[in-house]
């Protein structure tokens, strides 16, 4: 696993021996990231990673330019891990990491009076976050106008048109991932 492009180009980002998380594919994270540069500047943003795991999303747009990035991650062990990419590309002052449940993580950070420019959505293909995150995002208003959510899931399971108040504008799929991007209704 490595950093695509930008500042960290090439650098090699470190991932658990175990499948405890599901890093994403350099394939579908170049494409991911191609489609997002056709629709934002990441110049200066601010990047909330949910359920980051290694943190290989958020990592990637800080390395093209993003301002900040929030990583949301509850297990502790890949939180540290996490902890050593974002050292290992000497982006300790932009950034941070919450080591808790996604849903309290997000509702903390809501509290803060914070927004976010982009959203990187990563959980277990089989997880109850997808209907339970979106709540979150709504209720703690963390979404800045014109932010874009980016929803990883299972390519057999496709998300549906309406993520909360966020309307699916994308779908890609790769192989058995599909990417889903989602933005606010005006």
């Amino acid at each position: 696993m490595r950093v695509i492009a930008g500042a960290f180009r090439g650098k090699k980002l470190s991932a658990p021996l175990d499948m405890v998380t599901r890093p994403t594919s350099d394939r579908v994270k170049e494409a991911l990231f191609s489609i997002l540069a056709s629709r934002i500047d990441f110049t200066g943003i601010r990047v909330l990673d949910i359920c980051a795991g290694t943190g290989a999303l958020g990592i990637e747009a800080l390395s093209r330019g993003a301002g900040f990035c929030c990583f949301v991650e509850s297990d502790r062990t890949v939180a540290a891990l996490l902890e050593k990419n974002i050292m290992a590309v000497n982006s300790k002052n932009n950034a941070e990491i919450v080591t808790m449940d996604a849903v309290k993580g997000v509702k903390s950070i809501a509290g803060r009076g914070v927004n976010f420019d982009l959203v990187f959505f990563d959980p277990p293909y089989d997880s109850d976050l997808y209907a339970r995150i979106p709540e979150s995002l709504d209720a703690g208003e963390l979404l800045s106008s014109g932010a874009i959510l980016v929803a990883e899931c299972s390519a057999r399971k496709p998300l549906p048109e309406l993520f909360g108040r966020l309307k699916r504008i994308d779908r890609r799929v790769y192989g058995e991932t599909a990417l889903e991007l989602f933005a606010r209704e005006e």
